[in-house]
């Protein structure tokens, strides 16, 4: 066998396509081009046109959206936690951060932040480091002789998207102030009223 003598195994390859070789071959003429315009040069895609018509991503109804500023938290059962201490996998002396978790191979990912949530059973006392904890989560926490520390990530507060403080509470929404074009308006409709009345 010689360097000369080596080739592609049968099916490896394409041949290429023969352009421009007579309107028999299908390719002729235009070579696959088309006609005269925009589409016709090299780099040019126009997405989503249809000649004038209404797109289709346009006639589609919009569904939700997607914010800016959202967050991606890993999720974890106290149960889960549990066995972990069980196995002897996470030391229930230290605090249960995200960073232990990961070193404990429990977790893969970080992501944005720790979310605790209340499934399972939990007996050993530990002190849990997370950006959110369901209410269940805290009390089994808590009853265990345990504490949840509670981080607030910077720029983002995961109970506010819920409409509560890190508390639990719920955020007062301010009333705004009417306009003043309104004002005149419910001003001038009380005044027809009591004109009305005297009538």
């Amino acid at each position: 066998m010689k360097l000369n003598e080596l080739r592609n195994r049968p099916g490896a390859t394409h041949s290429r396509k023969v352009l421009g070789r007579g309107i028999g071959s299908g390719l002729g003429k235009t070579s696959g081009r088309g006609v005269k315009g925009q589409k016709a040069r090299t780099g040019v895609a126009i997405k989503g046109f249809e000649g004038g018509q209404m797109p289709l991503f346009r006639r589609l109804p919009k569904r939700g959206f997607s914010a800016f500023n959202q967050h991606k938290f890993v999720e974890i059962n106290i149960g889960k936690l549990q066995a972990a201490v069980d196995a002897g996998r996470l030391d229930a002396a230290k605090p249960v951060t995200v960073a232990a978790l990961m070193d404990a191979g429990i977790l893969r990912h970080s992501f944005d932040g720790l979310r605790v949530l209340g499934d399972g059973e939990l007996k050993a006392k530990l002190t849990i480091e997370a950006t959110y904890a369901t209410k269940t989560a805290q009390a089994a926490i808590e009853k265990a002789g345990g504490s949840v520390k509670i981080i607030t990530l910077p720029g983002a507060d995961p109970h506010k998207a819920r409409g509560k403080t890190a508390d639990g509470k719920k955020i007062e929404k301010k009333k705004a102030a009417p306009k003043k074009g309104a004002e005149k308006a419910a001003r001038a409709t009380k005044k027809k009223s009591a004109k009305g009345k005297k009538a």
